[in-house]
């Protein structure tokens, strides 16, 4: 069986389009199935972050806010973004981290939304921070926050919606949600729609101006590779940006910065987003890093994104013994990220199998109790490590395992 698995993975390797791409990273023999919380390192990034240390900051010093670009890296860096996530230039900022952006961007639609509506929704299944902030967004404002299920959402939207924040891909289940379909409800209830793109931007089409998406956010070290800890980004809609009041008015985004002006005058576009000085160095690494995506198309990732997370359900199916573990991402393409998540039934066996295949060289994840997350990055990941992970994964719960 497994020689049959192996040549088909051999053969779907041989005509895959995007096969090249992988020797643009630093990748060894371990199978890498994690690039959905930290991606693989591009190659040329050491070298041009060698040269932003010894010449523009070792040589140039100050003279590098201008003379290197520095001052408007996060617009420069935005608009490289914007064309993966379906933006036109002009509306994506990039910096702070995830959290701060989705404070910036709950409070900011809040002000946005008509007069009169006073509650803000947010994804019940969501990545736990998001809650935080927006359950700290509701208390600043006076809204009341309603936890919701995303697909719950069309029938909870009413006249005091304000503001609904959900996730693009469940982090745990890798679960796609409707992104055109929920906006538009939102929109027809008279609310603004805020989109949290951890775990879709790069790994599958998002269409934020084709489906009228207010507001997003999103980080840059997974399916991005900007490394760890790289500047997150807030997309603004165009329409929005003349209104859009963020609860963070930084000196940055004034429109005179050097003014050092007692008030407050923000600076029109996607500059508005900025607060702080730019973190230049973990700026510029994810400038770098992005040019793995140069002449590469969203689409031709998504659908390659789908054939790997279609012969790993298939391989595990066959590999794993029955009854071991379940699926719990959809099998439905519509309703799947880049990810697969497979629930353990007997949850003790979820974190001694997780080490185990880790020490063979099997990197994926655990979500505690009882979920080990995989995570399919094209740009990188083969099919044959595809079939690699599953025969280990067959191998490690059908022996004895440590703590089980």
């Amino acid at each position: 069986m497994s020689e049959t698995f192996a040549a088909r993975a051999a053969a779907l390797d041989a005509a895959d389009e995007l096969g090249d791409l992988r020797k643009l990273f630093t990748l060894d023999d371990t199978v890498y199935l994690d690039g959905n919380s930290l991606g693989a390192l591009p190659r040329h990034v050491p070298a041009r972050m060698q040269e932003v240390l010894t010449r523009e900051w070792g040589e140039l010093r100050i003279r590098s806010w201008d003379e290197s670009g520095w001052w408007t890296a996060p617009e420069r860096i935005g608009d490289r973004i914007a064309p993966l996530v379906g933006a036109a230039a002009g509306q994506i900022v990039v910096g702070d981290s995830t959290s701060v952006n989705v404070f910036k961007a709950v409070v900011a639609a809040s002000r946005l939304a008509p007069e009169g509506r006073d509650e803000i929704l947010v994804d019940a299944t969501t990545f736990p921070t998001d809650g935080y902030i927006a359950e700290s967004a509701a208390r600043m404002t006076g809204h009341r926050l309603v936890p919701v299920a995303p697909a719950d959402v069309p029938g909870a939207v009413g006249p005091r919606t304000a503001v609904v924040l959900l996730n693009h891909v469940d982090f745990r289940t890798g679960r796609l949600h409707d992104l055109p379909g929920l906006t538009a409800a939102v929109h027809a209830a008279g609310g603004l729609a805020v989109w949290d793109l951890c775990h879709s931007a790069g790994a599958l089409p998002v269409g934020l101006d084709a489906h009228g998406v207010d507001l997003a956010v999103g980080c840059t070290y997974k399916y991005l590779n900007g490394g760890p800890g790289s500047p997150a980004y807030l997309y603004v809609a165009e329409r929005h940006q003349a209104a859009f009041d963020s609860p963070l008015p930084g000196w940055t985004s004034h429109a005179d910065p050097f003014a050092m002006a007692p008030g407050y005058a923000p600076a029109d576009g996607s500059v508005r987003g900025r607060v702080g000085t730019p973190d230049i160095l973990s700026m510029l690494a994810l400038e770098a890093a992005l040019d793995v995506w140069d002449g590469v198309p969203v689409e031709a990732v998504r659908a390659k994104s789908l054939a790997l997370t279609d012969f790993f359900l298939e391989c595990v199916g066959a590999y794993v013994p029955e009854g071991v573990v379940v699926s719990v991402t959809p099998g439905a393409h519509g309703e799947r990220g880049s990810q697969v998540s497979l629930r353990c039934v007997d949850a003790a066996v979820a974190e001694p199998a997780m080490r185990a295949l880790i020490a063979r060289g099997v990197v994926g994840d655990l979500r505690r109790p009882d979920v080990l997350r995989f995570g399919f990055t094209p740009l990188y990941v083969g099919f044959a490590d595809v079939e690699r992970a599953a025969r280990v994964l067959g191998e490690v719960v059908s022996g004895p395992l440590g703590g089980a």
